[in-house]
């Protein structure tokens, strides 16, 4: 299988590794390359062409530092953001903080009825991940199913461009990280192929495999595998 060109990242910071200085005027993206919830910040950086304007930090979330817990972020998760003074969290939030105070294309359209429909579908993320990791508690294919229905649904509602909303958005950075690990699982442990009878959701999954600001992001799909049978497979036996 083939693996997209990831950006050259620095070494994930870990328990021994110092403190960057906080709030040095420095915007810092604290991430773990592997974490689907950071990869949606890193994309909408990437597209907007923040490159210079927000540095990655990757975070080695096995062995995390004590202090990002203590003096940066309380939650002890990733993504977090250093910016003006402050550092906030949670994907969803951060990916509109991202596009509403830098520079660089605007990921929601102006059309009112698209607004809504955007924020109704990265609302909707949530439900949709919780779907798919509970269906592998049961008859997996057949609770799944429905939530990939309801992606190619969304898919239909308009028909000037392949993304969510026509042309890319937000709604498709809030999805991408999460249907690239679940096409790879249901197709590894139940040879399930969710393109299959979803033409839209099958077009959208090519044309996202064309974004470069998506590309770099991606994780090598063999290690993802792995990391996915570890964490899930249990539940299955």
């Amino acid at each position: 299988m083939a693996t997209a060109v990831q950006e050259k990242l620095p070494p994930a910071l870990d328990s021994t590794a110092d403190q960057p200085p906080l709030f040095d005027g420095t915007t810092r993206l604290y991430i773990s390359d592997i974490c689907p919830f950071a990869q949606r910040v890193w994309i909408t950086r990437n597209y907007k062409g923040l490159q210079d304007k927000i540095k990655l930090v990757p975070l080695n979330l096995r062995d995390r530092p004590t202090w990002y817990k203590e003096k940066v972020y309380p939650q002890n998760k990733v993504p977090s953001l250093e910016h003006n003074g402050k550092v906030i969290g949670e994907s969803l939030e951060l990916i509109k903080y991202v596009d509403c105070n830098f520079e660089g294309p605007s990921l929601l359209p102006d059309d009112p009825a698209k607004k809504d429909f955007a924020e109704e579908m990265v609302k909707y993320t949530d439900t949709f991940i919780m779907f798919i990791f509970t269906s592998f508690k049961g008859d997996t294919i057949k609770e799944a199913g429905p939530a990939f229905d309801h992606l190619e649904n969304s898919l239909h509602k308009f028909d000037d461009g392949p993304f969510f909303l026509g042309g890319f958005s937000l709604v498709d950075i809030a999805n991408i990280p999460f249907v690239e690990r679940f096409q790879l699982f249901f197709l590894d442990v139940w040879k399930y192929d969710i393109r299959e009878g979803r033409p839209k959701l099958a077009a959208w999954i090519e044309e996202m495999n064309k974004m470069d600001a998506y590309k770099q992001t991606k994780y090598d799909p063999d290690e993802l595998l792995e990391y996915y049978r570890r964490r899930f497979l249990f539940l299955l036996s």
